[in-house]
């Protein structure tokens, strides 16, 4: 390969990295960690707050759409397999509004499982599915998108520990491009993906 010259794996693999650390991502995993706080303390007025605060925080019909049918669908699922009255409760007060992050979040809170294997299990989650999705757009085998994949962890491990310190406050994205590329998209009359 002559130097400088960018792969559609190293495409892909910048364009996830983006995604993870000022995207979507990023504030799904702030989103995800003051859940989780709010679940494990059962601290229902925070566990709201964050719901609401979640489903204001997409760019686009389309993305907030994704989000809160995943949402809906997790919890959905997830009471029906491990019944929790919180978890049942707090998915019924945000029926049709709960973006999937939180839900996730507020799910392990309930459960007491560990902040930070949480945040890693979701964020792995989000970046193999864009990155099976790339794998099916460009010339890209399954190989490296597998290795793409592997790339991304201690990455992911990275972000999982600043979103357990993030402030609500002050998050925010500055990946444009997903959201602008998300628009365009969302208005398409033949479409491959939701989002």
């Amino acid at each position: 390969m002559e130097e400088g010259l960018v792969t559609e794996a190293d495409a892909l693999r910048g364009y996830v990295e983006a995604v993870l650390t000022a995207g979507a991502g990023h504030v799904d995993a702030a989103l995800l960690a003051a859940a989780h706080r709010a679940a494990l303390l059962r601290d229902d007025a925070a566990l709201d707050a964050v719901a609401e605060l979640a489903a204001a925080w997409r760019g686009t019909a389309e993305q907030a759409l994704e989000a809160t049918q995943q949402g809906g669908s997790f919890a959905s699922v997830t009471v029906a397999a491990w019944p929790d009255e919180a978890l049942a409760a707090f998915a019924a007060r945000h029926k049709g509004r709960l973006a999937h992050a939180v839900a996730f979040g507020a799910a392990a809170g309930f459960a007491a499982l560990p902040s930070r294997a949480s945040l890693v299990a979701y964020l792995s989650g989000f970046a193999a599915n864009l990155v099976s999705a790339g794998v099916r757009l460009v010339p890209l085998g399954q190989t490296d998108g597998q290795r793409v994949t592997a790339a991304l962890a201690p990455l992911i491990a990275r972000c999982a520990e600043q979103a357990e310190g993030a402030d609500l406050e002050s998050i925010g994205t500055s990946a444009l491009r997903p959201d602008l590329l998300s628009m365009r998209h969302e208005t398409q009359y033949t479409r491959l993906f939701r989002s």
